[in-house]
């Protein structure tokens, strides 16, 4: 089966977010949580730093008492004591008194600054100074980075490396995440064979999908599962009914188009419903989706570069989503390099090469020409109202890196 008429790209989009879901949330370990999404604010449980504290090597001391202190008026200080990271001193300096002081150690009562050892010459217990500090210059106060009690991260942040250490300091050793969504990618056509050096039988194709897209819905923060159907109602039937059981999202490859033997389409509207078939769009026009089992599909073409660019421009955003973790094109706008036709009522995503300033599209750009991917950095998209660009029109670049989890 497929819809005669061709949905618009935003009418497509707005079915897929009007049937958006969710994951669950779990807990894991901190130490797991690196590229996972917040379910949970973070409250702090602890002041960071916990105390006044050493923000370098050298002496703690008075600031006042350095005043007039330089290489032609130095001052002398009595070491009374010499605390290292992780120890505690309970001396209370006195005028005229300075304590040796490693970084990160608290600062002593009475002391409000810290003198670098770089101005200062030791004999003894005698300190002799020739630099003057501030009180407060060289300590770290209590609660400078982190106050207990306070909101430092909010649900649905997205934990980089960053974030990681300061949920560290924060006093937690596990967090609440959303789950990471499970894909069943589903392989269709008689004609595929693993990669091999060997010559290849006629009529037969290496499985380059299988490789791209498994890769892609990782990039996308998911896990996924993988099978190969051949092209007949009933095992492309079969196929779709377990992933509907066991999965939160089931994708397709091939036998979305119009030709005999593409079948998918078919089966999603025998097991549930077809929400759109065919978009208007290049590459990638026969795309399609569906709801299985309350699960959402999507079927992608067999051309390789189709699929690609499908998966980019309507299955991405599903899966940040499901995660908590909003997803949009980021646009950015370069000059044109080269003129580029389209046409009306059809929305372009031309595959590119664009640097900081100009935006070039790779000419050999057949929805087969897995090549022309590799060559490209970026898509210019091209709007369904705009009739092309002139050599040296502003168009609107999407870089790929921009899309990446």
């Amino acid at each position: 089966m497929f819809l005669s008429k061709l949905d618009s790209l935003n009418d497509a989009l707005k079915l897929i977010n009007d049937n958006q879901k969710v994951m669950g949330t779990e807990e894991i370990p901190l130490a797991e949580a690196h590229e996972r999404v917040l379910a949970e604010d973070i409250i702090a449980f602890h002041n960071s730093p916990p105390f006044d504290k050493s923000a370098m090597d050298g002496f703690a001391l008075k600031g006042e008492n350095t005043f007039g202190a330089s290489q032609s008026n130095p001052k002398t200080f009595k070491i009374v004591d010499s605390i290292g990271a992780g120890d505690f001193c309970d001396k209370i300096i006195k005028e005229g008194e300075a304590i040796v002081i490693a970084t990160g150690a608290p600062i002593p009562e009475g002391a409000d600054a810290v003198l670098m050892k770089e101005y200062t010459t030791e004999d003894g217990d005698e300190l002799t100074i020739y630099s003057q500090v501030t009180p407060g210059e060289n300590v770290s106060p209590k609660a400078e980075d982190i106050k207990k009690g306070e909101k430092i991260l909010s649900k649905n942040t997205f934990i980089r490396y960053q974030e990681m250490g300061l949920i560290a300091s924060a006093g937690y050793n596990s967090v609440k995440v959303y789950k990471k969504p499970k894909i069943k990618l589903i392989i269709t056509g008689n004609e595929l064979v693993e990669p091999t050096k060997e010559e290849i039988d006629n009529a037969k194709i290496i499985n380059s999908n299988k490789y791209a897209i498994k890769a892609m819905v990782e990039d996308a923060g998911a896990t996924v599962s993988i099978s190969h159907a051949g092209d007949t109602f009933e095992e492309v039937k079969d196929e779709v009914s377990k992933a509907s059981e066991d999965y939160d999202v089931i994708m397709t490859t091939g036998g979305t188009a119009i030709s005999k033997g593409d079948v998918v389409l078919d089966v999603v509207d025998d097991l549930g419903e077809i929400l759109f078939h065919g978009v208007a769009i290049r590459p990638g026009k026969p795309i399609g989706a569906g709801i299985v089992n309350d699960k959402m599909i999507f079927t992608f073409s067999g051309q390789p570069v189709a699929a690609m660019s499908q998966f980019d421009i309507f299955a991405r955003k599903y899966l940040f989503k499901m995660q908590g973790r909003d997803f949009d094109f980021h646009i950015v706008q370069r000059q044109a390099k080269l003129k580029i036709p389209s046409q009306l009522g059809r929305t372009d995503f031309i595959r590119a090469f664009s640097d900081d300033e100009f935006a070039r599209h790779v000419l050999n750009r057949g929805s087969g020409i897995i090549r022309s991917m590799v060559e490209a950095n970026s898509y210019i998209i091209i709007d369904e109202n705009d009739e092309g660009y002139q050599k040296g029109d502003i168009v609107d670049v999407v870089f790929f890196d921009s899309l990446l989890w």
